[in-house]
């Protein structure tokens, strides 16, 4: 049985899963996840690296509540709000873009939205509709979303996969900035190490399914000194210690 429990809001986030599998059309089962065993601290950013194919998304749903057919325990903050950023934006074609913000945060001002959309860059674009939106500003919007409902846990599944390297680059250090200035604890999922290197506070490599945790990475450096000569120092570290499971994202 899975088990799902409130932990203080102060205390750390804990996620104990001890077997996690699909079935397949054949009946066939599927291990995904086997022991995993991983502690967050509040307000820190934890990315999560592994092979595809190996779990993270799923693990990810687990800690959304969105699955829970699992055996083991997440322990998440007494009435955590949660935010998630998906791998596509997932915006409703027949809201604008101020009403795909607001559906996950109505009690919010209007005041409030509009300096939410400044910080991501979308000001512009509130009477819009996602079809008139690039995929750039439609990932601007989501991440604005996720930020809405000022979340306790926020949990991002490979927010910057599919854009052009300088448009991903400028969304993660627009990230950065919006989390700086609205502390939130944070899990990641990424394949890449050098994004991986720029936003954790530590770094957690994944195993190939049914994934469990091979290592945690701390990086202490602060985000707003890992400029890409410091992130590339971090990799080459990284590679030495880590070659086969590191080489994996």
């Amino acid at each position: 049985m899975n088990d799902v429990r409130p932990a203080g809001a102060t205390s750390r986030f804990e996620i104990r899963i001890e077997e996690k599998t699909h079935v397949g059309a054949d009946g066939t089962r599927i291990p995904a996840i086997r022991d995993l065993v991983l502690e967050v601290q509040p307000q820190s950013m934890t990315v999560l690296m592994g092979p595809s194919g190996c779990g993270k998304t799923t693990l990810l749903r687990i800690v959304a509540g969105l699955d829970d057919r699992f055996t083991g325990k997440v322990h998440v903050p007494d009435n955590a709000r949660i935010g998630v950023m998906f791998q596509e934006p997932r915006l409703l074609p027949w809201r604008t873009v101020r009403q795909n913000i607001q559906i996950v945060a109505e009690d919010m001002s209007n005041a409030e939205l509009e300096r939410l959309a400044s910080a991501v860059g979308i000001a512009d674009m509130l009477p819009r509709y996602p079809q008139e939106l690039s995929l750039g500003l439609a990932r601007r919007v989501a991440l604005a979303r996720a930020f809405a409902p000022h979340p306790d846990l926020l949990l991002l599944d490979e927010p910057f996969v599919s854009l052009d390297e300088r448009t991903a680059d400028r969304l993660r250090h627009l990230l950065l900035q919006v989390w700086s200035e609205r502390p939130t604890t944070a899990i990641l999922v990424t394949h890449n190490p050098r994004e991986a290197i720029l936003l954790a506070d530590q770094l957690v490599l994944l195993a190939p399914r049914p994934t469990h945790v091979v290592a945690v990475v701390p990086i202490p450096i602060p985000q707003g000194e890992r400029n890409a000569s410091v992130v590339e120092e971090i990799y080459a570290d990284l590679l030495k210690r880590h070659p086969a499971n590191f080489a994996t994202g």
